[in-house]
């Protein structure tokens, strides 16, 4: 199974439901399913834009900006969340971003022109998927990059506008 960023957009009311339903469980099952509209599965594109920016010294701003999209608030008090039925235990449990903070990322992913980075991708596609840690990636890179960022992006606008957190893991 190959790993997956993945987002969620949640209320804090129903993040305080399903607290309240891993303490009733026994076996600590927070019952998370949020809607299907408001999930968001990114591949590995985000964390291949994050090498890319690196790589090309692309402005430090807009690499933190993309890094703490996915990354979450190390203080958010979902341990909860960190529940099988979630996630497989890779990497860090699922980390929150609140909605004061999602409208700071919001505002700081539409101040990215990633059209424009892109554009700074090598042109030989095996040097370009190097450069993004995509060793053999096979197909339009580019259109991967800047349609996952367009995805990211819109899912934080719309997250924001609907004043929402968003809940972040690696499944």
């Amino acid at each position: 199974m190959a790993l997956a960023q993945q987002l969620a957009r949640v209320s804090l009311q129903y993040l305080a439901q399903c607290r309240e339903t891993a303490a009733d469980s026994q076996e600590n099952d927070p019952g998370w399913n949020p809607p299907a509209e408001d999930t968001l599965d990114l591949g590995w594109a985000i964390w291949g834009l994050i090498k890319f920016f690196r790589w090309a010294h692309i402005d430090a701003a807009h690499t933190n900006a993309l890094e703490r999209s996915i990354t979450g608030n190390t203080g958010g008090d979902i341990g909860f969340v960190d529940h099988p039925e979630v996630y497989d235990s890779f990497g860090a449990p699922p980390a929150l971003l609140p909605p004061e903070l999602v409208t700071e990322i919001a505002h700081a992913l539409n101040a990215i022109d990633v059209r424009k980075a892109i554009a700074q991708l090598p042109e030989d596609s095996a040097e370009a998927a190097r450069a993004c840690g995509f060793e053999g990636f096979d197909g339009d890179l580019p259109a991967y990059l800047g349609q996952h960022f367009d995805a990211l992006r819109d899912f934080y606008h719309s997250a924001s506008r609907r004043r929402l957190a968003v809940v972040t893991w690696v499944d």
